[in-house]
Parts: C-alpha cells; sequence; structure tokens
C-alpha cells in the first residue's frame, strides 16, 4: 500500500515541481490579477496568465501534454504563434475596427507614427553591442513598437527559441502604457506644449476612405514586401469596413475572429513560458531591453514632434508624439489624459489616433524590413 501511494505521489505535480514552475504560476497570477483587478488589457494578460499556470504544470515528459513536446494539444495549437499565423488575423481584425479618417485629414501626423519606430532601431544596435546575434537583436528591437502581434510575427521568423519572453514584455509594455508613458511625456514637454489645441480635422470623403487601405497597401508593401502578411491583412480588414456591403465580413474580423485569435494567441504563449525555458539570464536582458525600447520609441516620438513645430504655421501638440508607439488604442487614451489633466477641454483623443495608426503601419514596415535585411 505504501508502495503504491509513493508511486502515485511521484507522479503528481507536487513532486515534479521546481522553484522555477513556482515563480512562473505567481508571475501567472500576478498578471491575472493586472487584468481583473487593475483592467490593464484584460483581454491579453488575462488569456496569457492562464496560459502561463498551464504551461508551468509539471509533467512528465512524452506524455504529449507539455507545449514543446510535437504530440500534444498545446503544440498544435502553439503552431499558429511560431508559423506566423495568429499575427495577420489579428491584424485582420483591428484594421476592421479602425477608423483610418483623422490620419487622412492631417497625414502630416503620419510623420509622428514613423519617429517612434526609431526606438526600435536603436535598441536592435544595442542589443549587438550587448551580444545578441543579429536575429536576437532585430526580435528585441521590435518590442519598441509596442506591438505584440508585430513583435511575434518577426521573432517567429528570426528567433522562434524567444518567442515566449519577448511576447510577453510587448504584452507586458502595452499593458503598461498608462504607467510608462505619462513621466516620460511630462519630462519632455513643458505645460504650455501641453496646453496646445488642435484645430478640427477636415470631413474626409467615403471615397477617400474606401482608396486609402488600397493605396497604402499597395506602397507600403512595395516599400518593404516582407510585410505583407500583416499590412495585407490590415488593409483588407479595414477595406471590408469601408465597403458596406462587405460589413458581414468586417462584423466577422473585429468580433469572432480577433476574439477567437486573441485567446489562442494568449494561452499558448502563456504556455511557452516553462520555467526552465523561461527563466534564464537572456530573458532578463530581454526584459530590460524591451523596456528601453518602449520609452526610446515614445521619446522620440515627443522630440520629434517639438522639432516638426519649427517649421509648422499650425503647432501640434507635442503629446501626440507619443501616440506614435502603435498600442492601439491605449496610447491615444493616454495622450488624452495626460493633455486633460493641464486642460480639461482640450480633446486630443481623435487627433491622437493619426499618429497611433501610423504607429502600428510603422511598425510592421520596420517588421518587414528587419526580417528582410536578416534573411
Amino acid at each position: 500500500m505504501e508502495t503504491l501511494f509513493l508511486d502515485f505521489f511521484h507522479n503528481t505535480g507536487f513532486f515534479l515541481c521546481d522553484y522555477r514552475n513556482i515563480i512562473m504560476i505567481l508571475v501567472g497570477m500576478l498578471f491575472i490579477y493586472l487584468g481583473i483587478a487593475k483592467d490593464y488589457e484584460p483581454l491579453l494578460l488575462v488569456p496569457i496568465g492562464f496560459g502561463m499556470l498551464m504551461g508551468n504544470i509539471p509533467v512528465f515528459k512524452g506524455l504529449g501534454l507539455g507545449i514543446y513536446e510535437n504530440n500534444s494539444v498545446l503544440h498544435y495549437l502553439y503552431l499558429g504563434v511560431t508559423q506566423g499565423i495568429y499575427p495577420p488575423l489579428i491584424f485582420l481584425g483591428i484594421g476592421a475596427m479602425t477608423d483610418f479618417s483623422t490620419l487622412l485629414a492631417r497625414p502630416v501626423l503620419m510623420l509622428l507614427g514613423a519617429a517612434a519606430q526609431a526606438g526600435i532601431f536603436i535598441t536592435f544596435l544595442g542589443a549587438l553591442a550587448l551580444g545578441f546575434t543579429p536575429h536576437e537583436a532585430a526580435s528585441i528591437g521590435i518590442i519598441g513598437g509596442a506591438d505584440g502581434p508585430t513583435a511575434i510575427f518577426l521573432t517567429a521568423k528570426l528567433a522562434p527559441t524567444l518567442i515566449g519572453p519577448i511576447a510577453v514584455a510587448a504584452y507586458s509594455y502595452m499593458a503598461l502604457v498608462p504607467v510608462i508613458q505619462p513621466p516620460i511625456m511630462r519630462l519632455l514637454t513643458s505645460r504650455k506644449e501641453r496646453l496646445i489645441r488642435m484645430e478640427e480635422p477636415r470631413e474626409v470623403t467615403k471615397r477617400e476612405k474606401m482608396l486609402f487601405p488600397i493605396v497604402a497597401f499597395l506602397l507600403c508593401c512595395f516599400l518593404a514586401p516582407a510585410a505583407l502578411p500583416l499590412l495585407g491583412m490590415l488593409c483588407f480588414g479595414n477595406l471590408l469596413k469601408e465597403a458596406v456591403v462587405t460589413e458581414r465580413l468586417a462584423v466577422a474580423a473585429r468580433t469572432s475572429i480577433i476574439d477567437s485569435v486573441t485567446i489562442l494567441l494568449g494561452v499558448t504563449v502563456g504556455a511557452s513560458t516553462q520555467g526552465d525555458v523561461f527563466l534564464t539570464t537572456k530573458s532578463v536582458g530581454i526584459f530590460f531591453l524591451g523596456a528601453l525600447s518602449f520609452c526610446i520609441a515614445t521619446a522620440c516620438g515627443l522630440m520629434f514632434a517639438k522639432f516638426m513645430n519649427l517649421f509648422l504655421k499650425e503647432k501640434i501638440n507635442p503629446l501626440l508624439g507619443a501616440a506614435g508607439v502603435s498600442a492601439v488604442p491605449d496610447s491615444a487614451r493616454v495622450v488624452q489624459v495626460v493633455g486633460q489633466r493641464e486642460d480639461p477641454t482640450n480633446f486630443l483623443l481623435m487627433h491622437a489616433m493619426a499618429p497611433n495608426i501610423s504607429g502600428v503601419i510603422g511598425s510592421a514596415i520596420a517588421a518587414g524590413v528587419l526580417w528582410s535585411f536578416m534573411s
């Protein structure tokens, strides 16, 4: 009887567990807490957090249970991450729920989204200097775009062994946009600048809205062909939205499709953070460089907005530069909140969506350029 009990106990997670599993389970619980109690990107942090719990239940190797075992269910679901399937589907949904009107009304704000991508390339050089391989450095740098799907897509192509830490870092910083960005925004702008009011944008015609996704897709993908899977689905989703006659498809893209893919992406990315794989010195470096990349991207957007004001007759509020990182629509909301702390009647959200949208496009182009450069 005692032998049977010991055999049973040796097959339980209590016996097989080590400290790394415990640490990651606690991190998963923290993600779930932040998502539910603090409302920090709950649609992302809750699936990722629960995925961490799933991935850190210790099991015998060879039973087909772990995400890194070829015959497991989680492994097959994880193929959507490693093969770059889920990110384009996320972009399809983003395109179907995004209004590009503000970008079309004042195209000059597109430059702010482009400027924010400088953080990606600066961090890429920094990661190279710290000893990461070029493929790893490119994957780490893309975290600065604050775009989880883009970071996963590029990492799956260049450094698939780093998908777990890079994805968790990217989504963590996306969730912490309201915490990270405001101090940088206040540090780099004066109160006078934060009080600048933006003029009402012109009205954009329906024809312009329908032509934009087609023209933008052709121009951007001729510039960076490797960005085709992401930008193609983004622009296609937006065309479905604006065409009206395809509203049924647009509704599916921005509801059931993106919700289903978000669940699968979050759970499998979380499950990939097994303690023995995730807790390494390289992961610590990734989180540090990812935070640096995000901060540099925010600062570059703010400083470029100030630079643009040297030449513009109609000044723009430099806070809009912080929306150049592509955490849609969180960074635009942060701009609104910080601006209204100075003047409660100053509404910047609509204007901030322009650099926010261009940041999404810019990070996808940056990923395409890096992928092409590394191939």
